[in-house]
């Protein structure tokens, strides 16, 4: 997204200025680093369908169009580099299915700062069985929105029947978009709003098995079983710019990436309660802690115990508001 500027100073001003300890998010710990420097704006992440361990991630604008395999210590596995694409604003992606069954990675050009794009477009790449460098192929499907454009970062994939999802972003809401079952390749695929999201949705993604979701903004999450019903909210850890999500196989907690070089990917528990609902049933829970272990969170309070942080938000949002205006009254 650009420009992105005011967002990621105003992450910035909030770490300098919270406690050590207000910025500390009880249970996450660092999951692995991105340790390839070409992954400077890590903007978009799934969890591979057919490779147990591994992340993919992408850049946001002005990169290649490459789709980053990242193994378990933060090491680029193989790089997929998608054939005649152009990366215009990627911004989001989600792991689903091609039209025969087998793993696939979707890819959303969907930014869209000012919004003005008539449509916009993802991509779709098998996910190769064996992990190396290569150059795919891609099916392109155009969407529209059926309200008129909207800038978008999160892309988000049902994995009970493959269907596609888009939360947009608004200063007074943004909402969560459903594209139609089946994607038609020769005609523009519309994107019906059914409810409302965050306002400064940055990525979003389904639990295993379809049973709930979650979208992200800058300093937290938000859990929901079905579009529209919200069951939960949680801090996230503070980053630069906390750009993508992804929720972990077991579905009992989330990665959550930012944008920066070297960034690191934090792995964030659910609070218990949701995770009961959200996680696959054939999971099994986590072991019980250790005699003198804190519990886990239950994401009672969406900002923690300090209220200069709402006043913060407020002031991230005109800081936007006055960009986003100044950028479209330019001739």
């Amino acid at each position: 997204m650009r420009p992105r500027l005011a967002a990621a100073l105003a992450a910035a001003l909030l770490c300098l200025a919270l406690p050590a300890s207000a910025q500390e998010v009880e249970g996450a710990e660092v999951a692995l680093r991105l340790q390839d420097p070409r992954i400077q704006e890590s903007s978009g992440m799934a969890l591979s369908p057919g490779h147990p361990g591994v992340l993919w991630t992408h850049n946001d604008s002005g990169h290649r169009a490459e789709l980053y395999a990242v193994g378990p210590e933060g090491r680029t596995l193989a790089t997929l580099t998608l054939a005649g694409v152009a990366a215009r604003d990627w911004e989001g992606m989600a792991a689903g299915r091609d039209d025969r069954g087998r793993p696939a990675l979707f890819v959303g050009d969907i930014g869209d700062n000012n919004g003005v794009w008539p449509e916009v477009a993802v991509y779709r790449v098998t996910e190769p069985a064996r992990l190396r460098d290569a150059t795919v192929a891609a099916v392109r499907y155009r969407l529209r929105y059926a309200d008129g454009p909207h800038d978008a970062e999160a892309l988000l994939v049902d994995p009970r029947g493959n269907r596609l999802y888009v939360a947009t972003k608004g200063l007074t809401g943004g909402g969560l978009y459903r594209a139609p079952a089946r994607l038609a390749r020769d005609r523009v695929n519309l994107l019906q709003r059914v409810a409302r999201a965050p306002p400064v949705v940055t990525d979003g993604a389904f639990a295993p098995g379809g049973r709930g979701f979650v979208l992200r903004d800058y300093q937290g999450a938000f859990v929901y079983t079905a579009p529209g019903r919200r069951v939960a909210a949680f801090d996230l850890p503070l980053q630069l710019q906390g750009e993508s999500i992804t929720v972990s196989a077991d579905g009992r907690s989330v990665l959550a990436g930012s944008e920066g070089p070297d960034s690191e990917v934090w792995r964030v528990p659910l609070p218990e309660p949701v995770a009961a609902r959200v996680a696959p049933t054939t999971s099994r829970p986590p072991p019980a802690a250790a005699p003198g272990g804190r519990p886990a969170p239950t994401g009672g309070s969406r900002w923690g115990a300090a209220p200069f942080l709402v006043m913060a938000a407020g002031a991230l949002a005109l800081v936007a508001a006055v960009v986003v205006v100044g950028r479209r009254r330019r001739p």
